[in-house]
């Protein structure tokens, strides 16, 4: 499997990422810095997407491989009318796909420049959810601004075939309802119904969730795609 530098979970380094990619100055990664409502409430209006950073801990993969089980089919063909979900094949490619995931459902706000990813979105709209995953191996554009933004982070950059072990997931909207995006699933996870509004407030109970799973475990982080400050 070919690998990449892991993209750190900091929100400058992730919103310049998008903003080389085409996605316009309005629109940013923000820190949520607390799942408490007066937390939330501070966090720029509207949110789009919401993207949890987790450790993969034994707990939260024995739980995550359940859901998997009871709630995706295993075909990757269970995509609901209007999701779009791309398969990770790219060993540590997760934070790139989560941002990919996060943008590319919610294309009705965010009008993208012309760029690597709009390029990229066109190009893939009708494509399975395998066949998107093997055109980010084939789409060099999107492959050098990653490694570009890699190198970025406060932390020292890994090698790419070290190991990691956190992973990237995304919350999106559509149709009104709340999507767990994921590229190691072969579908989307419905979370039930969400609006615009409390779509921030929807996400962060799954992540709360998540949490749960390992309550000794202190590493989450959590950030959104949404209006620029």
């Amino acid at each position: 499997m070919a690998a990449w530098v892991p993209l750190e979970s900091n929100p400058e380094v992730m919103t310049k990422f998008l903003h080389k990619l085409g996605v316009p100055d309005q629109w940013s990664i923000t820190d949520v810095y607390g799942l408490e409502p007066d937390l939330l409430a501070v966090i720029p209006r509207p949110v789009l997407a919401v993207i949890l950073l987790y450790p993969e801990s034994v707990k939260t993969e024995i739980q995550s491989k359940e859901d998997e089980e009871t709630k995706s089919k295993d075909n990757g063909t269970d995509r609901p009318d209007g999701v779009y979900h791309m398969k990770q094949i790219i060993s540590n490619a997760c934070g790139t796909i989560a941002l990919i995931h996060s943008v590319a459902n919610n294309t009705e706000e965010i009008h993208l420049k012309d760029g690597f990813l709009k390029s990229f979105l066109d190009d893939s709209k009708d494509l399975s959810f395998a066949e998107r995953g093997e055109l980010l191996i084939k789409t060099q554009g999107i492959i050098d601004t990653h490694k570009e933004s890699a190198q970025e982070g406060q932390t020292e950059a890994p090698e790419e075939d070290s190991p990691v072990y956190y992973h990237f997931v995304a919350f999106i909207r559509k149709n009104d309802k709340l999507y767990e995006l994921d590229g190691r699933k072969p579908a989307p996870v419905d979370h039930g119904p969400t609006t615009r509004e409390t779509l921030l407030e929807d996400s962060v109970r799954v992540c709360k969730e998540y949490m749960a799973r390992d309550p000794s475990e202190m590493r989450f982080t959590v950030v959104a795609l949404a209006a620029s400050y």
